[in-house]
């Protein structure tokens, strides 16, 4: 997808990628752990990483802006992110808001001497890059198009097989920096066949977010990496490795070994169940409301988006959920 949102990777962004704490997140998955089990919907993922995710935020930032500061920031912007990423969100109880895992940005990146150096290079100093919410292009809040909104979009459209490329970069090569309702810089659609073509994709990719299967897994995966904590098998400090060494900790200990076969071997959900182990898992209603240049939200401008976002946001996540 890199080639997509630019046509070259500049040095910089090369340089500080490659960086060890930026370099862990080739090891930690966009998927959220459930590419590891045996779901139909998640068998045969292409793997997609934090690390691939980062660059390309960055680079979405560099196409629009040309502003090292704001690239920058997006590159680092998931440098915290623990292994399996926002199933730890669920092991902290913070599965509906999913933000507990943003935590030690900072501190991270003050602890790494080369990315520190390399901010010294530029003149740039830890507050210009630890918090990307600070820059809307990078970051913006919810149903806002932001560069992280927009990379997670377009590349899950591909690994799910809802858009071609060839759509993709369209809707992408439509985009451009204008002003939204309240005057702030945003993403915006310069056409609104576009913007609807690319909004009602990226529902699709939302009601992913919240399928029965993610959220069953994510949430079973807290409670195996919870019990495998609490009997000192795994310390929360090993969360901040990589997903291979957590699962080979997990495959030293047998009961944490049989729990982990058991994960990978889940393949089928049962909704409503009356049996006493299942589980109502409600999650985070992720969507994309984007703005068209000179004309207002999409959803506004739509029927048909605006009428499928309502059922999107009226889905009920309250049935009991067993896996199997």
């Amino acid at each position: 997808m890199w080639n997509t949102y630019h046509t070259n990777i500049p040095a910089f962004i090369s340089t500080i990628a490659a960086t060890p704490a930026i370099g862990r997140l080739q090891d930690v998955g966009m998927h959220c752990g459930c590419e590891y089990t045996s779901f139909p919907m998640f068998r045969g993922l292409k793997k997609y990483s934090r690390h691939e995710h980062s660059v390309g935020c960055a680079l979405i930032v560099w196409h629009f802006t040309h502003d090292v500061r704001q690239t920058i920031a997006a590159l680092l912007h998931d440098i915290a992110t623990p292994t399996f990423a926002h199933v730890i969100d669920f092991l902290n109880g913070d599965h509906i808001k999913q933000e507990s895992t943003e935590k030690g940005t900072t501190e991270i990146i003050s602890h790494s001497t080369e990315i520190m150096a390399a901010l010294n290079d530029f003149g740039l100093t830890l507050a210009d890059v630890a918090d990307y919410h600070q820059y809307p292009i990078a970051d913006n809040d919810s149903p806002r198009l932001s560069a992280d909104r927009l990379e997670y979009t377009l590349s899950n459209m591909i690994h799910y097989h809802i858009a071609p490329i060839d759509a993709v970069k369209g809707w992408y090569e439509n985009l451009v920096v204008g002003q939204n309702e309240e005057g702030e810089q945003e993403l915006i659609f310069q056409d609104k066949d576009a913007a609807e073509a690319f909004s009602l994709a990226a529902l699709r990719t939302s009601y992913i977010y919240i399928a029965d299967e993610d959220r069953f897994a994510m949430q079973t995966l807290a409670e195996l990496l919870k019990k495998h904590i609490d009997r000192g098998i795994l310390s929360r400090e090993d969360l901040y490795q990589t997903e291979s060494q957590v699962i080979t900790k997990l495959n030293q200990d047998t009961e944490a070994q049989q729990d982990w076969q058991h994960y990978q071997q889940l393949h089928h959900i049962s909704r409503n169940s009356t049996r006493p182990d299942a589980k109502i898992i409600r999650s985070k209603k992720r969507h994309i409301n984007p703005y068209v240049q000179g004309q207002g939200r999409i959803a506004h401008l739509s029927p048909t988006f605006a009428e499928e976002l309502s059922q999107f946001l009226a889905h009920s996540l309250t049935e009991p959920l067993w896996g199997e």
